[in-house]
């Protein structure tokens, strides 16, 4: 089997978030995937069969060191730089569990761009067990958070909380157990928990706690991003089509995801980044 390791959202040769990449001519058991994802020990690995009537079309799987995710946004930035790679720059079909995607593959004099559409996007306020129970996992209140932006269940092909905070220390601060991250992301169904602090209209800089995959952050999100997108236009944010996340600073592995959309209730966002190999 061969893997590949491709950091996803980098800069430069520096940070981003690494997956594995793993491209089949026939398709594996799910246990053959969770063991070789959970053997790699990245965040995820995407594993994509390649569908015989079609080289552009491509069936794919997430898994993480504990669990499938339905989707999975750093991945697939990582997926699509590896099939630019093998098949040419263009776009691919992404046939997921629950949805079908694209994303296209560009080469660029820094190695390879790639840009992602998500699946359909939505977000509803929390409850009030949801908004309790994430508070106390990370040691917050409701006077850490900012006015701004209410607090959401976000969803852009996964399930997410965002949780915006007024003060750039505290994001810095982020800390929680990773058992308890586990029990709570579980409980309410969430893939992450999204912190994130409001730097302008367009700018943001975010931390993403994992537990829910055995990971305590990753230091890019893109299905996160692509959620609080949608978020974001259903809140009748400013977004001007487009903004950026950074994320990963707090960690070492600084990212920089960027996200396109338009104002069309629910619909599917661009989010592109760049990709390097991980040797």
């Amino acid at each position: 089997m061969d893997i590949q390791r491709i950091a996803a959202f980098s800069q430069g040769s520096e940070g981003g978030n690494p997956a594995g990449v793993v491209l089949l001519q026939d398709a594996v058991s799910a246990a053959e995937m969770a063991r070789v994802a959970a053997e790699i020990g990245y965040s995820e690995t995407a594993f994509a069969v390649a569908q015989e009537d079609d080289a552009r079309t491509w069936r794919v799987r997430y898994f993480s060191p504990e669990s499938e995710v339905p989707f999975c946004g750093h991945a697939t930035i990582a997926l699509g730089a590896a099939l630019g790679a093998q098949g040419g720059a263009g776009s691919y079909t992404l046939v997921l569990n629950d949805a079908t995607i694209s994303v296209a593959a560009e080469a660029t004099e820094h190695g390879m761009l790639a840009t992602l559409s998500s699946p359909p996007t939505k977000s509803r306020a929390l409850s009030e067990a949801e908004l309790r129970d994430v508070l106390t996992l990370f040691d917050l209140t409701a006077a850490d958070l900012d006015p701004r932006l209410a607090p959401a269940h976000i969803h852009g092909g996964a399930d997410h909380v965002v949780l915006p905070l007024r003060d750039r220390a505290r994001l810095a601060a982020m800390s929680y157990d990773l058992d308890a991250g586990r029990s709570v992301m579980r409980a309410h169904g969430l893939v992450t928990v999204m912190l994130l602090y409001i730097e302008e209209d367009r700018s943001f800089i975010a931390r993403n706690a994992f537990a829910s995959g055995g990971v305590l952050e990753d230091p890019a999100t893109g299905a996160a991003a692509a959620a609080f997108a949608g978020y974001l236009r259903d809140a009748g944010w400013p977004h001007g089509g487009g903004f950026t996340i950074r994320q990963g600073e707090d960690m070492g592995s600084p990212s920089l995801i960027k996200v396109a959309l338009d104002d069309t209730p629910g619909a599917s966002v661009s989010v592109s980044g760049a990709a390097r190999e991980i040797t």
